[in-house]
């Protein structure tokens, strides 16, 4: 794959169908774009684009809001990929950009591409003030020579997919919402570092997952899937702060079920099938070692049913 951020270092190819978008996540919508992009391509004989920007948009609009990704770069990338894209266009976003009238940017983004269609979401908007909408695309293209296509919506669960309401779902812990939004559990990554050693003393020794790049689902415990070291465990997952120790900072701790070795700085990749329970105070370390148990019990037969694709 073809990563470029200028449009001239793609401007060998003599004829495109594009696509524009931040694909952050990549979830059921992102995938139908793209599909039908390919598609079009597919049929005209063009070359796929996929235009996007880096960093996320919101980061330069609204710096003061913290915006933690759905997905990093190298996972975007490599689930684009795997849709079959080819080539991709990623902007450096800046306040300039920002600026740019969507004729301008048209001119001098698009045009260098040879751009024969332009296919677009539901709810596509493009440069200042989001006055680019597709009617005037439209007209762009019927002046310039590349025909513009609009994709509906795609619906699930009673609405539109769309990553500002998978983010609402992680934020309320509906992993399992998560995952048929995503065609694919949600997943965040990091690194495996000490801990407190509290759970080793219950019975339950946790793998401790820092670094992690990607947006947390809420706090509460979940029944996942851990990948560290070239093999996979079903796990047990608290976010939190630990209130029956009296905790004040945010961790991620795993319960790998079924699991023995020494995991400390190793990558630990965690999918997030289903919420067990919210996080919750226990009057001792006896009563959590107790809940725990039935957390693991719990998770087993939910990991168990799940095997077979999305719930």
């Amino acid at each position: 794959m073809l990563i470029a951020d200028t449009p001239h270092a793609l401007a060998h190819l003599q004829g495109t169908g594009v696509t524009i978008g931040n694909f952050d996540g990549v979830h059921l919508g992102h995938q139908a774009l793209v599909r039908r992009t390919l598609e079009a391509c597919a049929a005209a004989g063009l070359d796929g684009v996929v235009v996007t920007f880096r960093p996320h948009p919101r980061t330069v609009l609204t710096p003061e809001r913290p915006h933690a990704p759905l997905s990093t770069r190298a996972e975007r990338f490599a689930l684009l990929e795997r849709l079959g894209v080819r080539h991709i266009l990623e902007l450096p976003f800046t306040p300039e950009l920002a600026a740019l009238p969507p004729e301008a940017f048209v001119r001098d983004y698009l045009l260098p591409l040879h751009p024969r269609e332009l296919v677009v979401g539901h709810d596509f908007t493009l440069g200042k003030g989001r006055s680019g909408h597709p009617e005037l695309l439209q007209r762009l293209g019927q002046d310039l020579g590349f025909r513009v296509e609009q994709v509906p919506a795609v619906l699930a669960e009673g609405g539109p997919v769309s990553s500002t309401r998978l983010r609402h779902c992680l934020a309320e812990g509906d992993v399992a919402l998560a995952r048929r939004l995503l065609g694919r559990p949600y997943a965040v990554a990091g690194t495996v570092a000490h801990g407190e050693g509290r759970g080793t003393g219950m019975g339950f020794p946790t793998a401790n997952l820092e670094g992690a790049a990607t947006l947390l689902p809420g706090n509460g415990v979940y029944a996942t899937r851990a990948r560290i070291g070239g093999r996979s465990f079903d796990a047990v997952t608290n976010i939190g702060h630990k209130p029956t120790f009296g905790g004040d900072r945010r961790t991620v701790e795993s319960f790998l079920l079924d699991a023995d070795g020494d995991f400390y700085g190793a990558d630990l990749a965690l999918e997030f099938v289903g919420r067990l329970r919210g996080e919750r105070r226990f009057p001792d370390a006896e009563a959590l070692a107790r809940q725990i148990g039935a957390d693991v019990t719990r998770a087993r037969s939910l990991l168990a049913d799940s095997s077979g694709g999305p719930a």
